[in-house]
């Protein structure tokens, strides 16, 4: 027997570094509601009252009775639910001097966010107006890119979106020909030299510019997004986190509960185009 074999394994005290999407969706909702949920199946209703009429006034002239505002109201349902489950050994444990535990918990947290943005931009994507989709567009160059930037603010301005706080969420694919225009990334353009100095993605005909491995994609088409988060709400709650031991096993093991729910509020808010890269 070779002595070899008798060479005993070290563990390290780091753990490799995992490749995370940025998870980014959660910007173009608001979560003004994530307080008033406590369960899976909650429902919260959200009222909108209607806009009053404005009326010209007369000297010596009586005003209109005052009209009664009508409201509408929408329901926040809490119809999703996403849990995990799993365990350490406690030689893996014993022989790690790195905090294993609390590194799983860790990746457990950014599965779960992970799984929530690709359904938070499905769900965007279903609730923009049919007058806000920009139809089937083809991308070849970065005129064309930024082109379809311009398209989408006009649409956006169109629909009474305030300026300030309006976001689009790109594709690398995609981001990579605005990067290429100089009116993004050359001297004068808005937040150009920060982009070159620092790589971070900046801001283009008034939208900040969000990069995103999770947006809506089928066969050769990927979905912009663009919007304001007034449009839309999400709210979200970890309700249960458990440890436990193993029963037939020297584990500990620990599973978690996530109950979220989203809705699209005012479809106006957004504006979408379906791309196809040449």
């Amino acid at each position: 027997m070779s002595i070899a074999t008798f060479i005993p394994q070290l563990w390290s005290a780091r753990l490799l570094q995992h490749l995370d999407n940025a998870l980014v969706a959660k910007n173009f909702f608001n979560q003004e509601y994530s307080g008033e949920i406590q369960d899976y199946g909650d429902t919260v209703k959200i009222n909108q009252i209607g806009t009053p009429t404005i009326k010209t006034y007369v000297a010596n002239a009586d005003m209109d009775s005052p009209e009664e505002l009508n409201t509408a109201a929408q329901e926040l349902v809490i119809d999703q639910s996403k849990y995990f489950n799993f365990q350490v050994d406690d030689v893996d444990a014993a022989q790690m001097r790195a905090p294993l535990m609390d590194s799983a918990m860790n990746r457990a947290g950014i599965a779960l966010a992970e799984t929530e943005d690709t359904y938070l931009f499905g769900l965007l994507k279903a609730g923009v107006v049919a007058g806000n989709q920009i139809g089937a567009l083809t991308i070849d160059t970065p005129d064309a890119a930024f082109s379809m930037l311009v398209k989408l603010r006009e649409i956006l301005t169109k629909s009474n979106v305030p300026h300030a706080g309006r976001k689009v969420a790109l594709s690398p694919e995609i981001l990579s020909y605005i990067l290429e225009d100089d009116r993004f990334t050359g001297t004068g353009g808005s937040g150009a030299e920060g982009t070159l100095a620092s790589g971070q993605v900046g801001r283009a005909m008034g939208f900040d510019v969000y990069e995103v491995n999770t947006l809506p994609t089928a066969t050769g088409v990927q979905t912009v997004i663009a919007g304001h988060d007034l449009g839309a709400t999400f709210a979200s709650q970890i309700i249960k986190t458990e440890p436990y031991r193993m029963e037939k096993r020297f584990s500990d093991g620990v599973k978690g509960l996530s109950v979220y729910g989203a809705k699209v509020l005012v479809g106006k808010a957004y504006a979408s185009a379906d791309v196809t890269l040449a």
